[in-house]
């Protein structure tokens, strides 16, 4: 897949404002420091279409990004962030409760983990979630260029195991800094906009 285009097309905060035009949609959810704005970044091949921040917690609507005009990355709020108040967090939560349960377009989440650290309680726990609406997931293993050969095998037993991935979902090693990952990305992305659900 080539990116001709893409724009930050609806800034949602809730089910009536999401597009209504039946384009394939794909979910980003991760920590909020996990680098989901880079991801979009370097997938997309633009410096800043999804704003980069040393402050995590930064994006706090439902961002959908029309790309080629044929489907969306659609980035959320980002979990575990302390700094963000409880009723805010639960705010987000229900945000994207409602966007995931309601949404027939969407074709498949892209769950952001850092690769050097084993997924916390917060990443079991939105897998586990995802897996309960039999949602199917691609784990996106971000920071990849940050960890040595020696430790990747590792790292990488570390992260399925504790996850302990269902038949189906998988797991992509992905470096914004390197571009690691990304042709793999944009293949899954090709392919999963033409399957007919």
């Amino acid at each position: 897949m080539k990116i001709n285009s893409v724009e930050l097309d609806v800034m949602a905060v809730r089910q009536s404002q999401y597009p209504d035009d039946g384009l394939p949609e794909f979910l980003m959810v991760g920590r909020s420091n996990v680098g989901k704005s880079s991801f979009v970044n370097a997938l997309v091949n633009r410096k800043n279409i999804a704003r980069t921040s040393s402050r995590p917690g930064k994006t706090q609507t439902l961002n959908f990004y029309l790309v080629n005009d044929s489907l969306y990355l659609v980035d959320v709020p980002g979990y575990g962030y302390a700094a963000v108040n409880k009723d805010q967090q639960k705010k987000f939560g229900l945000m994207i409760e409602e966007y995931i349960k309601s949404r027939h377009e969407l074709r498949r989440v892209f769950l952001l983990i850092d690769f050097r650290h084993k997924p916390t309680e917060d990443d079991l726990l939105m897998y586990n979630y995802l897996k309960y609406y039999n949602i199917p997931v691609t784990i996106v293993a971000t920071k990849a260029d940050k960890v040595g050969a020696s430790k990747k095998d590792k790292n990488y037993k570390q992260l399925t195991d504790t996850l302990n991935l269902v038949v189906g979902d998988d797991v992509v090693l992905f470096s914004s800094i390197s571009k690691l990952g990304r042709e793999e990305i944009l293949t899954k992305l090709d392919n999963l906009s033409v399957e007919v659900i």
